[in-house]
């Protein structure tokens, strides 16, 4: 029996999902299946995909086509979570999860068994679309903005990293610690442009309203970057940007990006964290083609549809289950 490949998807965006910019890996998806003849369904996700806490997916998947889930959690054989991997058109295509739950942060980087000049290439590339451009995943400032330089660069993520259970601490442990152990540093404190900005801008009035010192501002990352010394978050894409700038990052959360980073689970530990941080000075080249190349789907690569049949066939569908022809 033929397998289908079904979409779930937010269902808001089920009717209009080829127009959405950051769900163009199912558009693309779409276009490259559907020639070769496969049968494909779209539908509501049923948000239990996306609950850490649930393990019951069997009851919301049937166990004969091929599932793949927006920003899902699910680990059934069926089954692969997609989600852009932090820098567009970069994504994660994963039978264990997406972003700081994925199938990356179990695998080894070995700086030493990189390509240098691939690397550099690409790292290159990298910065002139993003970085050379002032440009990020959400819409940033315009306006160039003086920020202190050296300082440590919180990023804030909302109630995000909490809900999903991927934080060591609150958002204001976090920010308590590194107010309170910056050892000389300014601080500058970015609020996340679209998760909870309230109640992380409640949090920034409060330490400030105690006394402590800090830069709260709204500017382009890519200004901030550019001066700062290291980055601070729960495990943010800006981390990631940060990279590009060859700035090392800190991070009081869970990630998949944990192999190049310093991570915090209790805030006291955060001088020691920023000591190890501050004292890397290579590899962030080798590290970013090592995991957007080498480890995710590019929507952009002329081979997309020959690596999305890769990806299908290690989870069991293969063109023929599929019922695809001309691959």
């Amino acid at each position: 029996m033929t397998a289908k490949v079904v979409f779930h998807l937010p269902q808001k965006f089920v009717m209009d999902f080829e127009q959405r910019r950051h769900l163009e890996f199912y558009a693309k998806a779409k276009d490259f299946l559907q020639t070769r003849g496969a049968e494909l369904h779209v539908v509501a996700r049923d948000i239990r995909l996306c609950d850490p806490t649930f393990r019951n997916w069997r009851d919301l998947l049937n166990d004969v086509d091929l599932h793949i889930i927006e920003n899902g959690c699910v680990q059934v054989p069926n089954a692969l979570n997609a989600a852009i991997a932090y820098i567009p058109p970069y994504w994660h295509l994963d039978g264990r999860g997406v972003l700081s739950n994925s199938a990356i942060g179990r695998r080894k980087f070995r700086q030493s068994t990189v390509n240098f000049q691939q690397a550099m290439t690409f790292f290159k590339a990298m910065r002139r679309q993003y970085v050379v451009k002032r440009r990020s995943r959400y819409n940033q400032n315009r306006a160039v903005e003086s920020i202190p330089k050296g300082a440590i660069a919180v990023f804030l993520q909302g109630r995000l990293p909490q809900q999903q259970g991927t934080a060591y601490c609150t958002t204001e442990e976090m920010l308590r610690s590194v107010l309170s152990q910056a050892n000389g540093h300014p601080v500058v404190v970015k609020a996340h442009p679209l998760f909870d900005q309230l109640e992380d801008i409640k949090v920034i009035h409060r330490l400030q309203a105690e006394g402590y010192e800090f830069l709260a501002s709204d500017a382009n990352i890519h200004d901030i970057l550019k001066e700062c010394a290291l980055t601070v978050s729960f495990n943010s894409a800006v981390a990631m940007e940060g990279f590009l700038h060859r700035k090392p990052a800190v991070l009081f959360g869970k990630s998949d990006f944990c192999h190049f980073a310093e991570t915090v689970r209790n805030p006291i530990e955060f001088p020691k964290a920023m000591v190890a941080a501050l004292s890397r000075k290579a590899g962030y080249a080798q590290f970013i083609f090592w995991y957007f190349h080498q480890n995710c789907l590019s929507v952009q690569r002329p081979d997309f549809g020959q690596e999305l049949l890769q990806k299908f066939a290690q989870t069991g569908f293969s063109p023929r289950k599929l019922g695809l022809s001309g691959t």
